[in-house]
């Protein structure tokens, strides 16, 4: 019985040293670290899925195998940057004393630049992703401080011509400067579908099947 014993002492102390407060920012870092790493992993491996095997090409185990390490890397990545940026804010409070708006930013330029600094794919996604949010979150932060005045009809309208425009005119004639992941989309959707040869890649196939030489 000392199996059992054991392991009731074992959480029981585990669960007691989680309820001090004295441990609470430490602890914190550490659940962060976890969090991170799995919903890096929530959201990566769906999309990595749907993307490998829509647009990417090879066998099925170099498909896995490309959907494993994205959702590795993306995880990873999460998982260091809320372990750094949880990490200096804590260390910044404990130095200065109280909580400041200017802990937050410093601790994650700082984590930006030791975990998102690297131009790969991965990093790429993250950071655009952040940067069409940040964009929308500044221009209400604009408004409300009173810097740019309340517009006077809705201004999505306008965003979304913008936006479309421009990308359809960067697709058209300077794709290269396109993630290539978006490339690949807007390939399939406007270029893909300018080519057909019968009713099979016409309607049940984007191109027509290879048939494996006799």
């Amino acid at each position: 019985m000392a199996g059992p014993d054991l392991v009731k002492t074992v959480v029981y102390t585990i669960n007691n040293i989680l309820q001090q407060e004295k441990y609470k920012a430490a602890l914190a870092v550490v659940k962060g670290f976890r969090n991170g790493a799995v919903y890096g992993a929530k959201i990566r491996a769906p999309h990595a899925l749907v993307m490998t095997f829509l647009f990417r090409s090879g066998s099925l185990k170099d498909k896995l195998r490309a959907i494993v390490k994205a959702t590795y890397q993306h995880s990873r990545n999460l998982a260091y940057f809320v372990f750094t940026y949880k990490g200096l804010q804590a260390l910044q409070e404990r130095i200065q004393g109280k909580s400041l708006p200017s802990q937050s930013f410093f601790a994650a330029c700082l984590g930006g630049w030791l975990v998102f600094g690297e131009n790969n794919n991965i990093n790429s996604q993250i950071n655009m992703y952040l940067l069409s949010r940040i964009l929308f979150a500044l221009s209400r932060l604009a408004v409300e401080k009173g810097i740019v005045p309340q517009p006077k009809r809705d201004p999505f309208p306008l965003f979304a011509t913008l936006v479309w425009g421009i990308v359809l005119w960067l697709f058209e004639y300077h794709p290269h400067t396109l993630q290539p992941s978006l490339q690949s989309s807007m390939n399939y959707l406007y270029h893909d579908s300018n080519v057909w040869h019968d009713i099979s890649d016409f309607l049940v196939y984007n191109k027509p099947r290879t048939v494996a030489p006799k």
